[in-house]
């Protein structure tokens, strides 16, 4: 990878970072309103899995949705444009912190009921198998996802089709407030794919570049007709589930264990150790994503509120 990959993926991890921080304090002033769901210690997982694809590759998501918008191309301002519920956000000030996408970006949104986007997600990738485009429809899904039926229906249809889709499971340890080993007879995921006879693997989410190795194989494996995988990555939210969760199903020296593995500290680390990018390099960068988070939010907050109108907009799909 040439220097400006490396310095690209830490763009958008700290641009991410600082993003949910942002929101966290616009939240707590009571300028977003309804579930705000952070993406503060998984952004390795959306960067490193996102990087590799092309512009044909179809990207949907869960209701943490945030950071994938954003590497999938959609600007600060539009994101949290978005949150503050203006009509300059993406969905137009409709779709607030669970429900960000753009079409033209091949970016197909994050979905607010558990589970529920992943049969989209096979009827995406069979639409592609049909129109004979070259594609793949990548799904991120919590580990709580795993033990709803939609789940395996859309496995399973997968497998019998050989969709061209990555099955990517953001395994941040916790369904909400419960453990995974609680809630799940099977622990280990991954395993859970062994059902359907869809190869799988797991990683390091707290690795960008291990995160985006994983993500180029499975993809080019996809794209050669290898029909679906299944991917593992083994994350950690810092904040609770939501804004509005009293964390009490899990203790600080857990938390605090996981933040010393800081995904975005360990790649800046990773930068200056192999003379990738100095110091000065990496605060000068750092300055720059601070400048446009604060325009972003500037943005945001000037931005006017959707017309009545809008109400009656939308409703309806355009013929084509």
């Amino acid at each position: 990878m040439e220097k400006q990959g490396y310095l690209d993926l830490y763009h958008q991890m700290v641009a991410i970072r600082r993003m949910e921080e942002s929101a966290a304090e616009l939240y707590q002033k009571g300028k977003i309103g309804g579930f705000l769901h952070l993406y503060i210690g998984q952004e390795a997982v959306s960067t490193g899995l996102i990087a590799p694809r092309t512009p044909d590759d179809r990207v949907i998501t869960a209701y943490r949705d945030h950071g994938v918008a954003y590497n999938c191309g959609l600007s600060a301002r539009e994101i949290i444009a978005e949150l503050l519920g203006k009509a300059t956000g993406c969905s137009k000030g409709k779709g607030g912190s669970m429900h960000m996408a753009d079409v033209k970006k091949n970016y197909w949104g994050g979905h607010a009921i558990v589970g529920a986007h992943l049969p989209l997600a096979a009827g995406l990738a069979l639409g592609d198998l049909y129109s004979k485009t070259p594609g793949v429809t990548i799904c991120m899904f919590g580990d709580g996802a795993t033990n709803i039926g939609y789940f395996h229906e859309a496995l399973n249809l997968s497998k019998v089709w050989n969709l061209p889709v990555l099955w990517v499971c953001e395994n941040n340890q916790y369904g909400m407030g419960t453990a995974v080993d609680r809630a799940s007879a099977v622990s280990d995921i991954r395993e859970k794919a062994d059902g359907y006879a869809i190869p799988n693997d797991e990683v390091d989410g707290m690795d960008v570049l291990a995160v985006q190795a994983a993500s180029a194989k499975m993809l080019e494996e996809i794209r050669a007709g290898g029909g679906p995988r299944f991917l593992e990555i083994n994350t950690y939210r810092f904040r609770g589930h939501s804004m509005g969760d009293p964390e009490r199903y899990r203790k600080a020296d857990e938390v605090h264990r996981y933040q010393e593995n800081d995904p975005i500290g360990m790649f800046r680390k990773y930068l200056i150790a192999n003379d990738v990018a100095s110091e000065e390099e990496i605060v000068k960068l750092e300055d720059a994503i601070e400048e446009e988070v604060r325009d972003a939010v500037e943005f945001a907050e000037n931005s006017p509120e959707p017309a009545p109108e809008e109400l009656f907009t939308n409703v309806y799909v355009e013929t084509y």
